[in-house]
């Protein structure tokens, strides 16, 4: 589709906002706090921010593990005193929008879960729940790879990449932050 300048100017500019409304607008399946609750029931949840120093990452940098942000947010999970789990947003690119997962790691660091939180590409690209599950007890002395402990998925090859790629990044994160 294309637009000549004299369309813009008799009007058709009030269009675009209308045409890109989906692409600008990411698929909100749950919030981190709804994510928790149900794979925690009664659990308290607390928030705690970490601004990562430059050693911190700089270490991180030399992982291969793409753009890691400045202020991470690490969620602790308790039940009457006992640590159950951290939990750690990370949102990136697919392949022109972005998701949010929440990845779920037990004490010890390995991977519970991974939720999806917001998903802005079409919906033909998010895999199914079941796939997701494959991340379950992935951590840092056997991290997740794609095509190895990871299943591919035909039609989502750029979500199962991005979705790998942000689980080593959380892992990673959780290690330099050492709870």
């Amino acid at each position: 589709m294309s637009f000549s300048v004299g369309f813009l100017r008799r009007g058709g500019a009030l269009l675009l906002p209308v045409l890109f409304a989906g692409v600008a607008e990411a698929r909100v399946l749950k919030t981190p706090e709804e994510a928790l609750a149900l794979a925690f029931p009664g659990a308290d949840v607390s928030k705690q921010a970490h601004y990562l120093t430059p050693e911190q990452k700089a270490t991180l940098a030399t992982q291969g593990l793409g753009e890691v942000p400045g202020l991470v947010f690490q969620y602790r999970i308790h039940r009457e005193g006992t640590l159950l789990a951290f939990a750690y947003l990370d949102t990136h690119r697919v392949r022109t929008l972005p998701e949010t997962l929440l990845v779920v790691l037990n004490p010890e660091g390995q991977v519970l879960r991974v939720e999806v939180l917001a998903f802005a590409e079409p919906p033909d690209y998010l895999p199914r729940e079941s796939w997701y599950r494959q991340f379950a007890g992935t951590g840092h002395g056997k991290p997740p790879r794609l095509g190895e402990n990871v299943r591919p998925v035909s039609g989502a090859t750029l979500t199962a990449q991005a979705t790998t790629a942000a689980v080593r990044r959380v892992l990673a994160v959780h290690r330099v932050l050492a709870p």
